[in-house]
């Protein structure tokens, strides 16, 4: 039985020269990036998890990186805010990983992959199937921080779902159309100065 994988399509990192030292600057750039926006944060209560523009750095760094650097990028984030305050509001320490954030932050990881795999098959290049994909990896983030939450405050589902997902709703929304918006318009570019 002979199986066909679907072919690799470039990423917006595929069109900068270099190959691994690239790549590790890439990554590094990713952590610190997420770094950058975890820091934008507004707490909504009763929740105890802030709204932070770290979904939409997972999804721009995920579809920029592709699947394999973008999770890279993202677990080094997840790992140097263990010895460094790079969690929202400066945040640091394992106590944040097995906190009220640490499904949220265990899913930037795997959102990452998924959205950057997705950007690998073509999927950041028109906004309609870029708000999906981008959707999806917020979906996979809040299916991981949830049920984490749930545990986590010993609460009951209601509870969860109203601190740990409805609150963010709409601000998902707008992350993803912000981020749909933007990879889009970054190919665009992208393929204007390859042209010259």
């Amino acid at each position: 039985m002979t199986t066909f994988a679907a072919p690799r399509r470039l990423v917006l990192a595929d069109v900068l020269p270099g190959a691994r030292v690239r790549d590790a600057l890439l990554v590094l750039g990713g952590a610190l990036f997420m770094a950058l926006m975890a820091q934008i944060a507004i707490e909504v209560p009763p929740s105890p998890v802030p709204i932070t523009g770290q979904t939409l750095g997972v999804v721009l760094i995920g579809s920029a990186l592709g699947a394999n650097r973008g999770v890279s990028a993202v677990a080094l984030y997840v790992v140097m805010g263990l010895f460094m305050p790079v969690y929202s509001d400066g945040g640091m320490g394992i106590d944040h990983l097995l906190g009220a954030t640490g499904g949220y932050l265990i899913g930037f990881v795997i959102a990452a992959y998924v959205v950057g795999r997705l950007a690998e098959l073509g999927a950041d290049r028109r906004p309609v199937i870029a708000f999906a994909s981008f959707c999806l990896a917020q979906l996979i983030v809040f299916g991981i921080g949830v049920p984490w939450l749930k545990i986590w405050a010993g609460s009951d589902w209601s509870t969860a779902i109203h601190n740990g997902f409805t609150l963010f709703i709409v601000g998902g929304l707008i992350k993803a159309a912000i981020a749909a918006i933007a990879l889009p318009s970054a190919w665009r570019l992208a393929r204007r100065i390859d042209e010259r």
